[in-house]
């Protein structure tokens, strides 16, 4: 197994998702459908390396959110 690059891992899942769970790691290590399985996976799951706030708002999908506001120029004041 070392030799092939694969390593044992040990997970704790639902009963009902043990099934799926092998299924995923087959796809995997399938030549041909690990690339795509892998794909699919780190889109969905893998932690995004966002570099701050601006990159995450540039990120965000904000289609239909109205980011307009009301300029107030605040109250006049005497003195």
């Amino acid at each position: 197994m070392k030799r092939q690059g694969l390593v044992r891992v040990e997970v704790q899942v639902r009963r009902e998702d043990a099934s799926l769970v092998r299924s995923v790691a087959g796809a995997l290590t399938d030549p041909v459908h690990g690339v795509e399985a892998r794909t699919l996976l780190r889109e969905r799951f893998a932690p995004r390396n966002v570099k701050g706030l601006k990159a995450l708002l540039a990120d965000a999908p904000l289609e239909g959110i109205d980011v307009e506001r009301v300029r107030d120029m605040g109250r006049s004041v005497d003195l």
